[in-house]
């Protein structure tokens, strides 16, 4: 005998002019329960298990409405839809205001009800299978395109479908193809990072025919609109993903009309590089030849290196001749408290011209990841990651800031991020002195030896317009989702810091990152 495709109750003092529609359902697969009153109706809600209820909304005795409040409190999960002559606006909105799932008028057709029963109780099935078929196409698509040589428009595309996959398969984790999908990611990321090591010199150092560089965000995305804009406000949310964006994105899309374009990071992609390159549009060795002072290099501790934004900022703005009056206002959040204060005072800075906000959480996220084991015991893998991120969002001081801001409707808002992060799961031995950094993505330091398949060497760093740091001194970055580990201890420190989520490396989660352009609506 053929399973039930689900348990229906039809109530409806009329039940006997339905009977065609009942046949229907029943020949398709249905099992259909009838009542002609809310007593009767509660009584089967209680004791047998259903699905899904039609309800008639005019009934004698306990009206719709009124059975439909108690069924919620026998089963709140417990899908209802409400079938009535009444076309009043008022009745639907109470219909609304009572949790109905869905609302039909009378009279109805066959395909109607079978639509409406297909939804509830079909739809995440037949969603699923629809979306197995996609993706099997996708997958093969995807596959296609790694064949021939990609520019970075095409990198750019095929980041957002992998991207966008991932978020869609999220959705049903019962398919199975996250596996699937993961070793297609990393196989694309074997691609990028072959394009991004022939290509990478040349990008530094034209200015056609390649992405926008982390060094031209603000020329290019932010200081357009302090012409026309009374306010301009420009949040850097540190180590933010594209994925961990779309998560907060949702929250935001009935706020404000939200455009969104792509650029590159430098290299490293690590926060005294890229961040730096953003807030001074200098690369690293620009940077520390023209402002000395404002590049510290003792050691290797990234928040060392970022001590001097602002200052940045304003010789920036001083070099582009561009007038802020009136000056710009920078403020860096590292924790709760003192976000909470700056969201509470946030539409005070709408009276300065351009206010520069970088948030550090998502960088703790990482970070805290890595080294708590609870935190990897609730973000196990891509899609939980993504979980944890819109859990920290929607109670963030970020999102409060984004709500008080969309009061405002003379203001843009500009999000980026410095870099992504990438989930390593592989170890790369390398080989190197005492002083070289102790950063997992990438190093400086002399004599530094790894594998080439695995990493990219920078044999010159002034060729990469990185600080030499020393006449021997290189560079290595590692590649897809690799991470350093010393010969010494070395299984030890593999252990330790496998799937751990870093930055600093090639990865198309680390390097091609969003630009946000947000005006309220």
């Amino acid at each position: 005998m053929e399973q039930s495709k689900g348990n229906i109750l039809w109530i409806d003092d009329e039940i006997e002019l339905l009977r065609a529609h009942i046949v229907l359902l029943k020949d398709k697969g249905y099992s259909v329960d009838t009542a002609t009153n809310g007593e009767d109706a509660i009584e089967l809600v209680k004791s047998k298990l259903i699905d899904l209820v039609l309800i008639d909304e005019m009934m004698p005795g306990k009206g719709g409405l009124e059975t439909l409040a108690v069924i919620k409190e026998i089963s709140p999960g417990l899908p209802v839809v409400m079938i009535t002559k009444n076309e009043a606006e008022s009745l639907m909105e109470d219909a609304i205001g009572s949790k109905i799932s869905d609302y039909l008028t009378k009279p109805v057709n066959p395909s109607q009800i079978l639509l409406v029963c297909k939804k509830f109780l079909e739809g995440k099935k037949i969603q699923s299978e629809q979306v197995s078929r996609d993706y099997t196409q996708e997958f093969s698509s995807i596959s296609r395109m790694l064949l021939n040589p990609l520019d970075y428009t095409e990198w750019i595309d095929l980041y957002l479908k992998v991207v966008n996959w991932e978020m869609e398969l999220d959705k049903h984790p019962l398919l199975g193809l996250q596996r699937m999908l993961a070793d297609q990611r990393r196989e694309c990321n074997a691609e990028f990072s072959k394009y991004v090591e022939k290509n990478y010199q040349a990008w530094i150092n034209k200015t056609e025919n390649r992405p926008v560089l982390s060094t031209e965000i603000l020329e290019k995305s932010v200081f357009p609109h302090l012409k026309e804009t009374p306010s301009v406000f420009l949040f850097v949310v540190d180590c933010m993903r594209l994925d961990q964006w779309l998560v907060m994105e949702e929250y935001l899309r009935e706020l404000y009309s939200i455009e969104k374009e792509y650029y590159f990071s430098i290299l490293p992609t690590a926060t005294p590089y890229s961040r730096n390159a953003i807030f001074s549009g200098l690369f690293p060795l620009e940077l520390e030849q023209r402002y000395p002072d404002l590049w510290q290099n003792e050691d290797d501790d990234e928040s060392s290196h970022n001590k001097y934004e602002k200052e940045l900022l304003l010789k920036l703005i001083e070099r582009k001749r561009i007038l802020v009056k009136p000056e710009p206002k920078y403020v860096k959040i590292l924790d709760t408290e003192f976000g909470r204060q700056i969201q509470s005072n946030i539409l005070s800075y709408t009276q300065n011209k351009l206010t520069a906000v970088v948030v550090n959480f998502v960088d703790m996220l990482a970070h805290g990841r890595s080294d708590d084991p609870i935190l990897k015991e609730i973000a196990p893998d891509e899609s939980a990651y993504r979980s944890l991120t819109n859990s920290w969002f929607k109670h963030s001081s970020l999102l409060g800031m984004f709500q008080a801001l969309a009061q405002k409707k003379d203001i843009k808002i500009i999000v980026t991020t410095d870099h992504g992060s990438v989930r390593c799961l592989r170890g790369s031995k390398v080989i190197g002195d005492r002083e070289a950094s102790t950063n997992l993505r990438y190093k400086f330091g002399r004599n530094l030896k790894s594998d080439d398949k695995q990493s990219i060497f920078l044999k010159n760093p002034k060729d990469f317009k990185l600080p030499q740091r020393g006449i021997t001194t290189n560079y290595i970055v590692a590649k897809e989702d690799y991470y350093f580990v010393y010969p010494t201890e070395y299984h030890k420190y593999l252990n330790q810091y496998r799937d751990s989520f870093q930055h600093g490396g090639i990865s198309m989660e680390e390097m091609i990152l969003p630009v946000i352009t947000m005006q309220p609506k």
